[in-house]
């Protein structure tokens, strides 16, 4: 929790822009932004100071391109300085920055352009250029211009240069802070498009105030350093790097590090060894298969300390999730063998110095939370959704703040409750006004009371602590009644590195079939590790030694569900499934009705063998 930082109002009574004017003025030399230029260069960095000084100047740049208060304007860069600064330069124009995924298919952008009737785009180079421009001469899309942050690839369109330059010109102290402070905290600071795993993406409005509650109240849930660095890769269109991106480390003037490249991370993490670090349940995963790789290759002796420290942590682990004192002895013991034995191996990754984990977005592998407790390193499983301005529940790195396997409690001032059919409500002033509509107004998704059904199924424990089951769309009713969730089963099985990817079907049937996806990463390493060679996935998924393991990773799966939950037949498949192929949402979520129907034929022959 911040403690040295003075906040400049009551968190409901202030703006984002005031964070800004209160680090530049308090912790002007603190470094805000770090980024590089290219491969192999070092870090360039801005402290708080300088940041707001480039934020006015892009102010008055985007003001002169004819952007006014409260018009969305389209984003569509990775995580780099023009992204970030741009963000904040818009928003104290009173404007609503609105990013997009850079994986968007052309039918969501074209739809995301038209909904937020947006008449500027600010995008990365020439591929993000040349899927932009067609809707510039689109009579149904009020688009009217482009700003291209490569200067190289800007063309007949505006170089983002040219915004910096025009801003450097015409940029007027007394117009940025009167422009600011005429903001008021019910104002929309951001526009969030879902992910749109059952139809087109919905675009969620969140105002300054969800936004400054949800990150002071985040800020008071977990124990971080002062001014801790955020390593940044997540796209900015998550809620999730919204919010550990810009809007917390605002608040607790922090210091960002941009990575432009995702699969960087984990060079990124080893090189900076950062204090805390957030992953979703995927890169977790991959991290723990790349020391996994390192222990494969250890001595056996090494192997067996390891083993035996590894005990260790996880005794200590289960004592911290129960609530319980942790006994002196195996503190003692616990200390000593990770000094020893584990932390000179956690520091070849960067992750030596880590004292706060988390995750979020899509349910994480219990098997996975339990490699890391082996490591002394306790992930906290969050939930949230856009709707609520992100996190909804977390476990803490507190006494009894932790459950293995839960999502934790209710963050400070928000309220849950389980429906009578297992729906998670939730009410509070973080939780969105509602969705945008195309003519700009705002249409609510709550009830008379202000309760908002997330369409998560779940339970609250005696604790309080919330367990969740599936989302309410996606259980499966089988021809007897029973209730299976598809993401306990589809979980289950892709425990296996070999499964990136899988879909259960048997809505209305009398057992479960599946259609599952090699991991593109993970499964080429696991035969390679066994002397397995494919020119290709599409080759390795048709490996006789591939099937056989795919077969007993669905047999051990099936070992550990009930009889209903179990799958009768699946099929491997040949193919990878993405956001450019329309099976995954940009934040890789499965769609599942378009998976049906690309595969439908498929589906039905599984029912028809015999």
């Amino acid at each position: 929790m911040t403690t040295n930082l003075r906040l400049p109002g009551r968190p409901e009574e202030i703006t984002l822009p005031a964070l800004l004017a209160r680090n530049a003025a308090e912790h002007p030399d603190l470094p805000a932004l770090s980024w590089r230029e290219g491969d192999g260069a070092g870090w360039k960095t801005l402290s708080w100071g300088r940041v707001r000084r480039e934020v006015a100047v892009l102010a008055a740049g985007y003001a002169a391109l004819g952007v006014e208060r409260g018009e969305h304007v389209l984003l569509m860069m990775g995580n780099r300085p023009e992204h970030w600064l741009s963000d904040l330069a818009l928003v104290h124009l009173g404007a609503v920055p609105v990013t997009v995924y850079g994986t968007s298919a052309p039918e969501q952008i074209a739809h995301i352009a038209r909904h937020s009737r947006a008449r500027l785009a600010v995008v990365e180079g020439a591929g993000e250029r040349d899927r932009w421009a067609p809707l510039l001469d689109d009579p149904g899309t009020p688009l009217e211009r482009l700003v291209i942050a490569e200067a190289a690839d800007a063309g007949p369109h505006t170089a983002y240069g040219s915004v910096y330059a025009n801003g450097t010109r015409l940029h007027r102290a007394d117009g940025f802070e009167k422009a600011w402070q005429e903001t008021r905290p019910e104002d929309a600071l951001t526009v969030v498009y879902t992910s749109g795993t059952t139809g087109d993406p919905k675009g969620v409005r969140l105002t300054h105030r969800n936004i400054l509650l949800q990150s002071v109240r985040l800020d008071r849930g977990v124990h971080l350093p002062e001014h801790a660095e955020h390593v940044c890769y997540l796209p900015f269109a998550h809620i999730a790097e919204r919010i550990l991106g810009i809007y917390l480390p605002l608040l607790r003037a922090a210091h960002v590090r941009l990575v432009a490249d995702p699969t960087a991370v984990a060079a990124a993490v080893r090189e900076l060894r950062p204090v805390q670090f957030f992953g979703v349940p995927r890169v977790w995963e991959k991290l723990a298969a790349g020391v996994r790789a390192v222990l494969a290759g250890l001595p056996e002796e090494q192997r067996r300390a390891i083993d035996a420290a590894g005990d260790l942590a996880r005794a200590r682990a289960g004592h911290q999730e129960r609530g319980e004192e942790v006994p002196a002895a195996l503190e003692a013991s616990y200390a000593g063998a990770k000094e020893r034995v584990l932390d000179p191996l956690l520091r070849l990754a960067g992750l030596d110095r880590l004292v706060w984990t988390a995750s979020a977005t899509a349910p994480m592998p219990i098997d996975v939370v339990r490699f890391w407790a082996g490591w002394g390193i306790t992930i906290m499983d969050a939930w949230g959704l856009t709707e609520t301005s992100g996190v909804c529940t977390l476990n803490s790195n507190t006494p009894d703040g932790f459950r293995l396997g839960s999502v934790g409690r209710p963050i400070e001032g928000l309220e849950l409750k389980v429906a009578p059919d297992g729906e998670i409500l939730t009410r509070g002033a973080t939780v969105f006004g509602g969705y945008l509509r195309p003519d700009g107004s705002v249409e609510s998704a709550a009830d008379a009371e202000g309760w908002f059904p997330t369409g998560d199924i779940g339970r609250l424990d005696e604790d309080g602590f919330l367990w969740l089951t599936d989302r309410k769309k996606e259980l499966i009713i089988t021809s007897n009644g029973k209730n299976v969730s598809p993401a306990l089963v589809e979980n289950t099985v892709k425990e296996h590195p070999l499964i990136g990817q899988a879909l259960v079907h048997g809505d209305g049937r009398s057992y479960l079939v599946a259609l599952l996806v090699l991991d593109p990463e993970l499964a080429p390493a696991w035969a390679a590790a066994r002397g397995i060679t494919a020119p290709s996935l599409a080759d390795l998924a048709e490996h006789p030694a591939v099937l056989e393991e795919t077969a007993r990773a669905v047999a051990a799966a099936n070992a550990r569900l009930n009889r209903t939950e179990q799958i009768k037949r699946y099929r491997l498949l040949a193919e990878e499934w993405g956001p450019a192929t329309g099976e995954l949402t940009p934040s890789l979520k499965l769609r599942r009705r378009v998976v049906r129907e690309k595969y439908g034929t498929l589906i039905e022959g599984l029912y028809g063998e015999g």
